[in-house]
Parts: C-alpha cells; structure tokens; sequence
C-alpha cells in the first residue's frame, strides 16, 4: 500500500495510492469502510489500520484521485530522529576512511527534521553555499519501538519505504569537516511521494534507483550495492540507540554525486530540476533555488 501525506484544501490529511495512480483520502476512506480512522498519517501508519483496509476494505474501495490535484507533503513529519549512513555503496569506489576497505558497521550522521520536505517542493539554498549537491538514497520509517534486536527480526520493525535525496553544501561540509550543518538546512530532504508499505516490497536491497539533473543520468544504480544491507543497518543502530515509531533511516548514496565527479561543473545551480527515482517506490522532482 502506498500511503502519501498530502495538503487538500489547505489542509494536511492522508490519502493511499493504487498501482494506477490514483488515490483515495482519508475523508473517502472513512466514508466507504464505516471505519474510525485517526487524522494523522503516523498513527494510521503504526497501527492496525492498514491490515484492517487490506483484508476486508481494499478490493472494493474507489479511487477517484488524480495524486498532482494534491500538495504531496514529506511521508513522515512527526520523526525523533534521521539518521543518515554515509560510506554504504559499493560502487562508491575507495574507503579512505577505513583502509580503503567499506565499513563493517554504520557510519552515521543525524539530520534535523526541519530539513524534509515533499517530493515535489523546491530547495531552497542561501547563496552562500558554492557547492550544492545531491544524494540519492533509499529511505525507511521504523513502525515499532525497538532496542537491541535479533538481526534476524529487523525488518519486522520497519512499516515502509521511501525516496530521500540528501542534499548536502559540499563547501560547508568540508569547511566544518563535520556533516550536521552541510545538510541540516531547511529544505535538504525531500522525500517522498509516499510511504510504500513493506508488503509491497519483498526485496529492499534489489531495488533500481537512478538521480537525474536536468534530464541528465548522474546516479545509476542499485540497492544490491548496499554494503550493509537494510537488517544489518537496523539492528546495529538498535544495539546503539532505541528505534522510535517514525524515525528514518535513509541508507546511503551510489556513486555519481557531483563530489564524486570532482567538477564543480556538476554541482546544483539555480533553476535545475533533480529527480530520483527508486524501483517500485516512485519518483521526487525538485527544483533548486538560490536565495539572497
């Protein structure tokens, strides 16, 4: 199921996506299933309400939806924490860092929940920033609480996936030698268009994902190149950190970044378009702009 966050006349509800793209919104949804549903998309998420839909609801539901008459919103807002990895693709080529080999457990940053926005929003840079980039990366939201758990449980935890594009100010980045600041501004993770729940998604790591800019193939790649794989990833953070219902890991970026490129020809500029696009999770598109 495919659960987008939306704004429907100016104001935030829910609605869920079909395989053809339509949808059906929270209000519709109460109305053909007599059920009580809450008002907020995260309580629907980590509750039973989906299992209730799918089981007795789903096939006689009507979808009458357009998804772009919406404001798609970011999928998740009341998150504790984002949690980012860096070094996890194989394809990224050397690991400096560690002996030239890839980490063996999660090299992770935290980003400021004030940085989402939806899959369609601009971002917006101050134009100080000299070198913008993109990232390109799968993201989760945990659906149930959790602390050191078995690996082998650690899917079990997670409610669905979703596109995220972690921009980053290369320039402040290596001025602070540190990550929070380079990508905690606001508007430096879109995400979206939706959460797709896990029952759609059998393989995580197998999924396509490429990042264009302007139409441009900058990142072509796959989540089999994860070098920690999703489980390995959750159950490492757990035995770190509690895992809260709606915080959001986001998995690491291919090769192909403009820092990877080393070409200042390739970072972002005013009025580019950067799309990223993940395998059965749908597409984001995003405008840069720069600000005084």
């Amino acid at each position: 199921m495919k659960v987008a966050r939306i704004l429907q006349y100016g104001q935030e509800t829910f609605a869920i996506v079909n395989e053809n793209g339509k949808a059906i919104t929270r209000d519709e949804l109460v109305d053909q299933t007599d059920l009580v549903l809450p008002l907020d998309v995260e309580e629907f998420l980590f509750t039973d309400y989906i299992q209730q839909i799918q089981d007795h609801h789903l096939s006689r539901l009507s979808f009458i939806h357009e998804v772009n008459e919406f404001h798609l919103l970011p999928p998740i807002m009341k998150s504790f924490k984002i949690i980012c990895l860096a070094f996890n693709y194989t394809d990224q080529g050397t690991w400096v860092r560690f002996g030239k080999n890839p980490p063996k457990e999660p090299v992770i940053y935290l980003k400021p929940r004030t940085s989402l926005i939806g899959g369609m929003d601009d971002i917006v840079c101050p134009n100080f920033v000299k070198e913008l980039d993109y990232e390109g990366e799968l993201a989760l939201a945990i659906g149930k609480k959790c602390r050191r758990i078995d690996e082998d449980d650690a899917l079990k935890y997670v409610v669905g996936y979703f596109v995220f594009n972690d921009v980053s100010a290369r320039d402040v980045q290596f001025l602070d030698k540190q990550y929070s600041r380079a990508k905690g501004f606001d508007t430096f993770g879109p995400c979206g268009p939706w959460l797709t729940t896990t029952d759609e998604i059998s393989n995580p790591c197998d999924l396509h994902i490429t990042t264009k800019v302007n139409g441009e193939i900058r990142q072509n790649s796959s989540t089999k190149n994860l070098v920690l794989k999703i489980s390995k990833i959750i159950y490492s953070l757990s035995k770190v950190m509690t895992l809260e219902p709606g915080d959001i890991i986001s998995t690491g970026t291919p090769s192909g970044t403009a820092l990877s490129m080393s070409s200042n020809l390739k970072y972002l500029k005013h009025n580019d378009i950067v799309e990223v696009e993940i395998e059965k999770l749908g597409k984001i598109r995003n405008r840069v702009l720069f600000v005084n």
